[in-house]
C-alpha cells in the first residue's frame, strides 16, 4: 500500500476525494490538519495552506470547513472502531496508523484526579505524514568517528529542519554497518516516531540489529536495554528532563555509545541551559551535530567537543 492510500484510507469518506486532489502536491505533503468548524488546511514545505472542494490550494474563504461529524469519522478509521483498545495513547495524544503515520489530538480533555483520563471529544487532528529520507546522514555519519571508535553524539536543531529524521537515519546507518563496523543500536521510541511502531512493529528501517522499546518513557527505557539488550549505541530522541539526562550519565558510565537530540536554535543557546552547559564543559559528548536554517536549506555542522566545526555542508529540509 502507497502512502497516499494509507492517509486516504484513514479519512472521511467525504474528505478523500479532496486530498486525493492534492496529488501533484504529494511529495511535499508534510501534515493534514482537521479542525471542527474550521477550514481544511495542510502544511507543505514547512508552510500552512487552506484546501477548497476541488482539492486546490486556495483562500481562507474559499476553504473546505469540516464538520464535527467528519471529523469524529476520520477518528473511528484511525483508532480501527476500538477507542478503547487505544485509550493510553489517546492519554497521551497521539495514535501511530499503518505506515508511521503519527495522528495528534486534541480537543476536551478528561481528568481523573490529577491525571489525564481521556481526550474526548476530540475536535481537532493533526495527520503528520510519515517519510523515510534513506541516506540523508551519510555524509555526516563518517565524522561521527575518532581513531575507529563511535563517539557520544548530540543532535542540536531548532524544531522543524528534520533532526528525528537525521537521527532515524543515523541509526539505520550505524546498524547496518554502512559507515563502519555494524553496531548493535537500542532504542527508547517514546512518541513511536522513530521506529513508527504499529502493534509492536516497526513501520521504518531502522537496521538489522537494532531492538526498540516502543512507547517507553525515555529515562526508564535507557536503563532498561542496558540491563537486558547490552546495545553497544543506544539512541533517544528530545533529551532535556532531569531523569533523562541522569540516565544519560548513567548509560555513558556503562560503556554505551549515545545517540541523543534536544532542541536549541544554536551552540550559543544550548551551552546556557544549565546542564548542557555542563556536560559540553565536561567534554561528555564528542560530537555534535548542529542543524541549523540557511534561508531555504539546512545546514549541518559537525563539531567536536570543543566545539570547532569538523564538517559542513548544506541540504533540503527534512522535517517529513
Amino acid at each position: 500500500m502507497g502512502r497516499e492510500e494509507e492517509i486516504i484510507r484513514i479519512l472521511a469518506v467525504s474528505l478523500r476525494r479532496i486530498v486525493k486532489e492534492l496529488s501533484s502536491n504529494w511529495d511535499r505533503l508534510e501534515e493534514i490538519r482537521l479542525r471542527v468548524n474550521a477550514p481544511l488546511c495542510v502544511v507543505s514545505e514547512g508552510s500552512s495552506f487552506f484546501v477548497s472542494e476541488q482539492g486546490r490550494f486556495c483562500s481562507r474563504e474559499q476553504a473546505r470547513i469540516v464538520g464535527l461529524a467528519e471529523l469524529r469519522e476520520t477518528m473511528e478509521y484511525v483508532s480501527s472502531y476500538s477507542r478503547y483498545a487505544f485509550e493510553e495513547k489517546i492519554r497521551q495524544g497521539f495514535l501511530t496508523v499503518p505506515g508511521g503515520h503519527r495522528v495528534g489530538l486534541a480537543g476536551r480533555v478528561v481528568m481523573e484526579g490529577k491525571s489525564v483520563k481521556t481526550i474526548a471529544p476530540v475536535t481537532f487532528l493533526s495527520i503528520r505524514i510519515a517519510r523515510e529520507v534513506r541516506g540523508c546522514a551519510g555524509k555526516t555519519v563518517p565524522w561521527l568517528w575518532e581513531n575507529g571508535n563511535l563517539q557520544d553524539t548530540l543532535v542540536i536543531s531548532p524544531p522543524g529542519l528534520g533532526k528525528t529524521t537525521l537521527l532515524r537515519d543515523l541509526i539505520r546507518l550505524l546498524s547496518d554497518g554502512e559507515c563502519g563496523p555494524a553496531c548493535t543500536v537500542g532504542v527508547v521510541d517514546e512518541r513511536s516516531e522513530l521506529a513508527a511502531c504499529y502493534q509492536g512493529i516497526p513501520q521504518n528501517d531502522l537496521g538489522s540489529h537494532t531492538d526498540v522499546l516502543d512507547g517507553c518513557p525515555k529515562a526508564e527505557g535507557m536503563l532498561m536495554l542496558v540491563r537486558s539488550l547490552a546495545p553497544q549505541v543506544i539512541a533517544v530522541d528530545e533529551v532535556g528532563g532531569e531523569d533523562d539526562c541522569r540516565a544519560i550519565e548513567y548509560v555513558m558510565n556503562c560503556g554505551c555509545r549515545l545517540l541523543a537530540t534536544a532542541h536549541a536554535m544554536n551552540w550559543e543557546e544550548l551551552r546556557r541551559r544549565p546542564i548542557f552547559g555542563r556536560w559540553i564543559d565536561e567534554k561528555r559528548f564528542g560530537r555534535y551535530l548542529l542543524l541549523e536554517r540557511a534561508g531555504g536549506q539546512v545546514r549541518y555542522r559537525v563539531c567536536s567537543a570543543l566545539g570547532r566545526t569538523l564538517w559542513q555542508g548544506e541540504g533540503r529540509r527534512l522535517a517529513v
